[in-house]
């Protein structure tokens, strides 16, 4: 915390020295190359369009807002990289980062140097739990995810043979393994828990052990690259095993691997902002853009209203003020109304079960 007041004093005077600046720079990070690309280009989408509908509205106190972008890849290392460089390229605000497993490494960074970040998408507990004031999150955690899950699973599929993998990531291991401990606390036992490595091409040893234990339903802790090709060589094998995982399924580009194979896929996520009253204009926006603003792309672009309102309460872009009034304020976001409880978690409604049908994914149905 000490550290903290002391970079927001410096950074104080760094403000006061650059008072009649054009532009106050914000940053987004997340993996805008490599397999969870499609991810970084939802946050992309919806930093650019925020920060576009921000200007056009007068900026922040007066300034207008400068866009970064930086790419981590997914990899802690060069999350560490990417939030070195943002301090030195002088943001105050990072809109970041996507994997969990980048996202805790980084708000070090960001704690060392007190600059606020507000993550769209990284759920693991960690991030709030051992981060300093200065972290926050727009989504839920995985703790309601995994808990979400298993109980739909013992609720759904009583009598189903299940088994759980997860990727070794920090997301995947972490929501797998709240899955698995709401599921014991149901009396619930899967049959099967194990490990896979992301990034592989060929999963037929672990399709081949479902299904020679003939499991009904597996459960996944993982994104939506390796989902997809478990689901097509479990199909190539003839099982009928039912997937379901979190939300690293929620971009389009899963179906466009699986094809029909996808069918049937189950999945948690928050409640679609797409469908809020408070996002249709927005919605608009972003179609007439030709952008389908799905999964995370608003959920980035709320980050950015949160932060805008902020610091108009606090009357100032000095992260150290501007942290003070995310904990006490309401924001009204495309997400809806929403604040943040002591640890920087969001107060919004938590998860919900969709199936993937025909290409798109919807509330599911029994």
């Amino acid at each position: 915390m000490k550290k903290l007041l002391l970079a927001a004093a410096v950074a104080a005077v760094g403000f006061m020295g650059t008072a009649h600046a054009e532009s106050v720079k914000i940053g987004t990070a997340g993996p805008m190359t490599g397999q969870y690309a499609s991810f970084g280009k939802q946050m992309k989408d919806g930093a650019e369009m925020a920060v576009k509908d921000i200007n056009a509205a007068g900026g922040v106190l007066g300034k207008k807002l400068e866009l970064k972008v930086y790419d981590d890849a997914c990899d802690p290392k060069q999350a560490v990289a990417v939030a070195n460089k943002a301090v030195g390229d002088g943001i105050v605000f990072m809109a970041g980062h996507f994997c969990s497993g980048s996202s805790i490494p980084a708000s070090k960074v960001y704690e060392e140097e007190g600059i606020v970040q507000i993550s769209p998408a990284s759920t693991n507990p960690k991030l709030t739990d051992e981060g300093g004031p200065n972290v926050f999150r727009v989504c839920g955690r995985d703790d309601q995810q995994g808990k979400t899950a298993a109980e739909f699973i013992a609720k759904e599929f009583p009598n189903a043979r299940v088994a759980i993998y997860h990727d070794k990531t920090a997301y995947g291991k972490g929501l797998a393994d709240e899955m698995r401990k709401r599921y014991h606390e149901l009396g619930k036992k899967e049959v099967l828990y194990g490990a896979y490595t992301a990034g592989e091409k060929d999963y037929s040893a672990l399709v081949s052990k479902l299904k020679q234990n003939k499991i009904d339903l597996l459960y996944l802790g993982g994104y939506h690259t390796e989902a997809g090709l478990i689901v097509r060589q479990m199909r190539d094998q003839g099982m009928k095993t039912r997937l379901m995982s979190g939300d690293a399924l929620v971009t389009d580009e899963y179906w466009k691997i699986t094809g029909p194979a996808g069918e049937g896929t189950l999945m948690t996520f928050s409640p679609d902002p797409r469908k809020n009253p408070e996002a249709a204009d927005v919605v608009k926006r972003f179609e007439a853009a030709g952008i389908n603003p799905e999964g995370y792309v608003l959920y980035t672009y709320a980050a950015i209203q949160a932060w805008k309102q902020a610091a108009e309460q606090a009357k100032s872009t000095d992260p150290a003020k501007v942290t003070e009034a995310l904990h006490k304020g309401k924001f009204k976001t495309v997400l809806g109304e929403l604040s943040f409880d002591k640890k920087g978690d969001v107060t919004l409604p938590g998860y919900v079960v969709y199936v993937w049908h025909n290409g798109k994914y919807d509330y599911y149905k029994k």
